[in-house]
């Protein structure tokens, strides 16, 4: 099978997934044992039986739960996601607004995580049972056992209350006018508008939470490359390199790394899947306003169309990077492309 029928099988197989996200989606949402009615309106206003008729039927929750799938189905096939209740603005707008400042802070963990794991990775199997070994080791099992959440918390506690070193939690300081809307994305908004000041202290604010999110994924790219380049090192090709007398440098980097590289490809993309649910407790520790802080304003009102919205939104970046982990996997390994 050539490497273009492979990605257009793949990209075929997104339609059924993505049906199967919103049914998902729309039955955990409304299986919830809690009255929207009463998280919206109040329980002096929910009280009125015209009250809340009239909020049932503007919200269509007075229609069976299979007609209110069909017709969120059918305005979602035609770019409508329905109105928020709590913003009573388009799920579609709220979700322009706050995506950006996820995908911020999910891809800078992201990054953390490559440029740290894999070198800790290779160091770690180059230096076997030696301290920097047993460093990574200890590292990578700190970073995967310790919860996101009192992770983000003793952060803000040490590095901000005690030592004075990172900003209050958010995106920006309050001192510091955000730059004109343009992408969302506060980097490319402030180079745009050459508003250096917004860009520094941008950066400042997403460290931190950016350290955080990424302890989990550190530790999982960091084991992952120990143990491939481990297995990659015992290969015949390696040590037949080695008695050649290929120097050191170029045995590590340009054979044994290389390959080694290949199965961390699926863990990047599985990774990163990881970082998008993880971002919801991150989001809402450093008041980050991303989905995460959307998804859990809109649990808390019961707000159905933005969680629905929401969840889709994840799910379905989420089986993108995965459709683009796949496609680079039968890129760099052939053998995929034949099964």
């Amino acid at each position: 099978m050539t490497l273009y029928r492979y990605i257009i099988r793949r990209v075929l197989l997104l339609v059924p997934m993505l049906v199967g996200i919103t049914l998902l989606s729309f039955v955990l949402s409304h299986a919830v044992p809690a009255d929207p009615v009463a998280a919206n309106l109040g329980e002096q206003a929910a009280a009125d039986p015209a009250i809340v008729a009239a909020f049932k039927h503007r919200w269509g929750l007075d229609q069976p739960l299979y007609r209110q799938y069909l017709v969120y189905l059918w305005n979602l096939a035609h770019g409508d996601m329905g109105t928020s209740i709590s913003t009573r603005q388009p799920v579609l707008l709220d979700l322009r607004q706050h995506l950006p400042a996820t995908i911020e802070i999910s891809v800078a963990a992201m990054m953390l995580s490559i440029l740290a794991g894999i070198p800790l990775g290779i160091l770690a199997a180059v230096n076997r049972e030696r301290p920097i070994d047993q460093a990574a080791r200890v590292t990578s099992l700190v970073g995967v056992s310790t919860p996101v959440f009192w992770l983000g918390l003793v952060a803000i506690l040490v590095f901000y209350a005690r030592l004075g070193w990172a900003p209050a939690p958010g995106r920006l300081s309050a001192s510091i006018s955000p730059p004109p809307f343009v992408t969302g994305f506060v980097l490319a908004d402030a180079v745009l508008a050459h508003r250096w000041d917004a860009a520094l202290d941008w950066l400042r604010h997403l460290l931190l939470p950016a350290v955080v999110l990424s302890s989990y994924s550190l530790g999982i790219v960091t084991r992952m490359m120990r143990g491939s380049m481990l297995e990659v090192l015992g290969e015949e090709y390696v040590r037949t390199a080695r008695a050649k007398g290929v120097p050191r440098w170029a045995l590590l980097f340009r054979h044994a790394a290389r390959n080694a590289l290949i199965p961390i490809i699926t863990i990047v993309g599985l990774s990163f899947g990881g970082l998008l649910s993880g971002a919801v407790v991150t989001e809402t520790v450093f008041n980050w306003p991303g989905l995460g802080l959307y998804a859990f304003s809109s649990a808390t009102s019961l707000d159905f169309p933005a969680i629905m919205g929401t969840g889709i939104v994840v799910a379905a970046v989420y089986i993108v990077v995965n459709l683009l982990v796949d496609i680079a996997y039968a890129f760099f390994d052939p053998r995929i492309r034949v099964g």
